[in-house]
């Protein structure tokens, strides 16, 4: 007879992989299922191995962002929303630093790459409805936009939530949004303005 699965078994051993993560203690076969009450066949059982553990830990720092995403209301204001899906994804980066830095280990596979695309779709239909509102000009390609934006949160992320660079470091990302956000055609003043607001999300 087959044993059903027990997805709080799946749930525990990824915990306990984010809980290593987090004390720096290396994670291999038998420390990971240490005091978890499960035998190490748990980790074949429900990841396949150890590669499958990376896996999952990837896929659930997406799974988080994706959360924390949707967390951001829709406003009049898409430049607005646009800067505060840019504090939401810093804000992420920083409750959980370890997954951080495993999510873009490309070493490994995603288990789905749903939740990795639905964080780019956001920016991306927040690109679009400030172009369509006037804010961004006609021939801005909504993807290419919102792929600037995130890099410029990837790379304050990674210099502060897991890098040597202070919490205050994170305030750039005001004249840097709004300098790529001017570029597209938004007004400057108006831009300024609206990142403020969207970027105050994060306690600066």
């Amino acid at each position: 007879m087959v044993r059903t699965k027990d997805p709080a078994v799946r749930t525990r051993l990824i915990e306990r992989a984010g809980q290593m993560l987090r004390t720096r203690e290396p994670i291999t076969l038998r420390s990971l299922v240490a005091g978890t009450g499960v035998s190490t066949m748990a980790v074949y059982t429900y990841f396949g191995g150890m590669d499958g553990v990376w896996k999952a830990l990837r896929q659930e720092g997406f799974t988080r962002l994706a959360a924390r995403l949707a967390t951001v209301a829709t406003s009049a204001d898409p430049v607005r929303d646009l800067a505060a899906l840019g504090a939401a994804y810093l804000r992420n980066a920083l409750d959980n630093p370890d997954l951080y830095r495993v999510m873009f280990d490309a070493t490994f596979d995603l288990e789905d790459s749903e939740a990795a695309d639905e964080t780019l779709h956001c920016l991306v239909c927040a690109v679009e409805r400030a172009r369509d509102a006037g804010r961004f000009r006609a021939d801005i390609d909504p993807l290419e936009l919102a792929t600037q934006s995130w890099t410029i949160g990837h790379g304050l992320a990674s210099l502060v939530a897991t890098g040597p660079l202070p919490f205050q470091t994170l305030a750039q990302g005001v004249p840097l949004l709004t300098a790529l956000f001017v570029s597209a055609g938004d007004d400057p003043d108006t831009c300024r303005q609206s990142v403020g607001h969207g970027w105050g999300r994060l306690p600066i």
